[in-house]
């Protein structure tokens, strides 16, 4: 298997911003409109969004950086942990200058936009997060399994693969890829609960989710209660809506694995982004549309 190559489709205008210690890579795509963040995901790039990328930004300034130990972004001494990139982000935003951009992630990459939005939600307009869950118990058995063998041993194994291709390709310092999959597999074999910083939201957020993806969807279903969602009928003037503004939408057909470049996730999330906030929420009377 050869590495997926959408460099023709994906790059951009390149650049480095230097923040939080770290020299982040990102590409510009897109001359003007509102501004959009998107994060990929884990031993992923930019060039993942390559198939939708062109659908994003037609009428929109898309950004898309290089997380920490990714793609064109080196690797720095600290974990590779959500809450600490979700900081990149933010110190991002504010060096490029952005005004309330919408914050767009698909898993590592979803994970980074919410905890971004929780830490600083003045910041941005809307969010969208792809396959991200709450708890390692989210995730089907078999795949916890998987998650716990993740580490430096395991970089031999994968170099036949398109994450370490990738990695090989454009990384800075392709020799850092066990490190970056200690670092991963160090994270994955942690506890955690993020159940309370999700309730936490204070901008319109829609979820998606594959139909099957690494999770059940009914536990997609249960975050979107955690966000009001679904606990009512909609009624005809959508008056009965989550309060928030908030949406789910689970995509039929696809895996964790090629949701972030199928025509139905960009149509979806531009759907979202799009949606005039008296339609899309009456957040905007609370304040936080």
């Amino acid at each position: 298997m050869t590495a997926p190559d959408w460099s023709s489709q994906t790059r951009g205008d390149g650049a480095y911003a230097d923040v939080n210690g770290l020299h982040l890579y990102y590409e510009t795509h897109g001359d003007s409109g509102p501004p959009l963040i998107l994060l990929h995901g884990g031993l992923g790039s930019g060039e993942m969004f390559g198939p939708v990328l062109a659908a994003l930004a037609t009428n929109r300034r898309v950004i898309v950086p290089d997380l920490q130990g990714h793609g064109r972004t080196a690797d720095i001494e600290r974990p590779i942990d959500v809450r600490l990139m979700a900081g990149d982000i933010i110190a991002l935003t504010k060096h490029l200058g952005l005004e309330r951009p919408d914050l767009v992630g698909y898993s590592l990459g979803g994970g980074t936009a919410f905890h971004a939005a929780v830490q600083a939600p003045e910041l941005f307009r809307r969010l969208v997060i792809a396959s991200v869950y709450l708890r390692p118990d989210f995730v089907h058995d078999e795949l916890r399994a998987m998650q716990g063998q993740i580490g430096p041993d395991a970089a031999e194994l994968m170099k036949d693969t398109p994450m370490y291709q990738l990695y090989e390709r454009v990384a800075p310092r392709p020799e850092d890829f066990p490190r970056v999959l200690g670092k991963l597999g160090a994270v994955m074999s942690e506890d955690f609960d993020y159940t309370e910083d999700f309730k936490r939201l204070a901008i319109p957020t829609m979820l998606v989710a594959a139909d099957a993806d690494q999770f059940p969807p009914k536990r997609a279903a249960e975050m979107f209660e955690l966000l009001d969602g679904g606990l009512r009928d909609g009624g005809w003037m959508h008056e009965n809506r989550p309060k928030g503004g908030h949406a789910l939408a689970i995509l039929p057909g696809l895996t964790h694995y090629d949701i972030f470049s199928s025509p139905l996730f960009a149509a979806v999330t531009l759907a979202f982004l799009d949606a005039p906030d008296a339609v899309a929420s009456d957040a905007a009377d609370d304040g936080v549309a």
